[in-house]
């Protein structure tokens, strides 16, 4: 007997794309751009090959070369001329992600969102105001409710240079609703609010910690970042997020954890973002230059992964490369 059912029949050319069940497209991503104050001229990173350091002068024309591939947002890190305790460049008015927000948001017609975290800005690289048990001593307390203040001053001076959506990532208990009521008592209630609601403690952020010099002087993050072990915690953070007011998800890293995306994409109404990550995309460019894999073809698979797993929107290093072939 032949079989009466053959899926093969809607594997042909003409009729494949019609039941394709997800795509990817440039308006679904969000590109990364590195504006660093140190410098004068673009530093292209050596974990990251493709990517650069771009000075303030050069924000608008980085931003200007990313919407030309038809992606239409962007999302800013900043690296300052000088750091400290309390990472006071971070919020500063004249400081190097103000600067580049403003630019950007008035010369290009980009959606324009900020990292808002204070570790590229402190002298430590954690995430917020520490404490330490003694200058000999690697454990460290970050103080929750001090960093909060700071968090909420960050998002509202990105919000006052003209960011259209603020990105909390530092992890801190209870940032969602101190920055969407700062943000609101500032008279910005139409700047959106996309959490990193689910960020793990991952190995896959090194390239980005040399990209941002945010990685921390000493000790780790394991303390406020989530256990990768953990997939109940992450629905329970998401929906703490939800409930304060967070109008995106996000799931970072990407790709080990399709199963959150997933869950996260189950569970509630909110668009879902995954951040594909640093140490994801150079592990496959590692490859690539190997000769084992063909580049454009993983990249793009990736990104479809994450789609078919359930993000509506992707922060991805690959957002320019996968624009143009889309």
């Amino acid at each position: 007997m032949h079989p009466i059912d053959r899926p093969r029949r809607l594997r042909t050319d003409g009729v494949r794309s019609l039941v394709s069940e997800t795509d990817v497209d440039a308006t679904d991503l969000i590109a990364p751009v590195f504006v660093d104050a140190t410098t004068d001229e673009r530093v292209p990173i050596e974990t990251m090959p493709g990517h650069e350091r771009v000075p303030p002068s050069e924000a608008v024309a980085r931003v200007e070369e990313i919407r030309r591939t038809g992606v239409e947002a962007v999302i800013l890190f900043g690296v300052p001329e000088t750091k400290d305790a309390r990472g006071s460049h971070a919020y500063a008015a004249d400081g190097v992600i103000q600067r580049a927000i403003r630019d950007v948001s008035a010369e290009t017609d980009a959606y324009v969102v900020g990292d808002v975290c204070l570790c590229e800005y402190t002298d430590h690289g954690h995430c917020g105001v520490i404490e330490k048990r003694a200058e000999t001593d690697p454990t460290l307390t970050v103080r929750n409710d001090e960093t909060l203040e700071l968090l909420a001053k960050t998002a509202v001076s990105q919000a006052d240079a003209g960011a259209d959506m603020v990105a909390p990532s530092a992890m801190t208990d209870g940032q969602v609703k101190a920055i969407r009521h700062a943000l609101d008592e500032a008279g910005h209630e139409n700047v959106a609010l996309m959490s990193y609601a689910v960020k793990y403690e991952s190995a896959f952020y090194g390239p980005f910690r040399d990209a941002a010099d945010g990685a921390p002087a000493f000790g780790d993050r394991r303390h406020y970042q989530m256990d990768s072990a953990n997939r109940r915690e992450a629905l329970r953070e998401a929906r703490l997020d939800a409930e304060e007011g967070a109008d995106v998800l996000m799931v970072k890293p990407g790709l080990p954890y399709l199963d959150v995306v997933r869950d996260l994409r189950d569970e509630f109404d909110q668009p879902i973002a995954a951040y594909n990550v640093s140490g994801e995309y150079a592990m496959l460019h590692a490859a690539a230059e190997k000769g084992w894999l063909d580049l454009e073809a993983v990249a793009y698979e990736s990104l479809l992964a994450l789609k078919r797993a359930g993000a509506d929107l992707i922060i991805t290093y690959f957002a320019e490369d996968i624009a143009d072939r889309l």
